[in-house]
């Protein structure tokens, strides 16, 4: 073979790949992020963005983050999810089950992640944890797990209790086995369990009302957008009722709740950076692990602790994570 055949045979096997790598790099994801609103949890969302540079991810550059908030209008989630359905972006990413069933129903091709689903399997949106199949992985918060933890540590925190009321959504997925599995554990620690069904901010007082008719000696408020939002009045309602309250955010402990029991929402977040580096780069989400939280942090709220004339055990104290006073 000739030289001059040569050098264009070593020339054309060089450029391809480098044409290919130009290709890829000039290439701009289209992600987009369904919630409720950018006040809730932005700590997270920033989490979720550093991740995501420092996976070599630059806004403007190669990846374009598209929102959309409910604003605390739950019947306005499907739409949205509707609309990101029809942009075609490369995956949606979702706060939890309530925003995970609503862009199940617009999308079964585009790539969903969750992050902080209460319990993906129970509800249906994932097989199982090793192999969550469809299109549809992410990052589990162990709700059910998490709130009969909660009971055990309020009991530890309070010992005299003996009936709890547990307030949740009928409109969150989740919230129905997570409520099942805190009324089988309800007994064995010792508590009754009284369910309180709460569909928008209005029920608030009435179901308080409820709770305190009911004789109840403390509260238990499964996690949703709706009760994130109304972290304030749910906080301060408790306080008014003398009722020790005990989430799963902290954001409600820092609004005035007695306790929170909960997985790190910033790190998970931030790991959620690599499901989504994954599927861009070809993985196929039904492939993809659903992982689980391997640590819980404990918050207390001993101002309000001292206003509920409570006086919550050292040996309780010493092993809590973080305590505001």
């Amino acid at each position: 073979m000739r030289r001059r055949e040569v050098m264009l045979l070593l020339g054309g096997a060089m450029t391809a790949p480098l044409t290919a790598l130009a290709q890829q790099a000039g290439k701009v994801y289209r992600v987009a992020f369904l919630g409720d609103s950018p006040t809730v949890y932005p700590d997270a969302i920033d989490a979720l963005r550093q991740g995501l540079r420092d996976l070599g991810y630059v806004e403007g550059r190669n990846i374009a983050i598209e929102y959309r908030w409910a604003q605390g209008k739950p019947e306005r989630m499907r739409e949205l999810a509707e609309e990101l359905a029809r942009l075609k972006v490369d995956v949606i990413i979702v706060p939890g089950s309530i925003y995970t069933e609503a862009a199940k129903r617009a999308t079964s091709t585009i790539p969903i992640v969750f992050l902080g689903h209460a319990d993906p399997v129970a509800t249906g949106h994932a097989t199982s944890l090793a192999r969550p199949g469809g299109n549809i992985t992410g990052i589990s918060i162990m709700l059910t797990e998490a709130s009969i933890k909660s009971l055990e540590l309020l009991k530890q925190a309070v010992p005299g209790l003996v009936r709890i009321a547990v307030i949740f959504d009928p409109a969150t997925p989740s919230h129905g086995p997570v409520l099942k599995g805190v009324e089988a554990a309800g007994p064995l620690l010792g508590l009754q369990v009284q369910p309180v069904a709460v569909r928008n901010a209005t029920e608030f007082d009435s179901a308080f009302l409820a709770i305190v008719q009911g004789h109840a000696d403390a509260v238990l408020v499964l996690t949703t957008p709706l009760f994130v939002a109304g972290a304030q009045p749910l906080a301060e309602l408790a306080l008014t009722h003398k009722l020790p309250s005990v989430f799963t955010p902290r954001e409600n402990v820092e609004a005035g709740g007695l306790m929170s029991y909960s997985p790190n929402r910033v790190d998970y977040y931030r790991r959620g950076a690599i499901y989504v580096d994954k599927i861009l780069k070809g993985a196929n989400p039904a492939d993809l692990p659903v992982q689980q939280p391997t640590r819980f942090q404990l918050v207390v709220n001993l101002k309000t602790a001292k206003a509920l004339g409570l006086t919550i055990p050292e040996s309780f104290l010493s092993r809590v994570d973080e305590v505001i006073e």
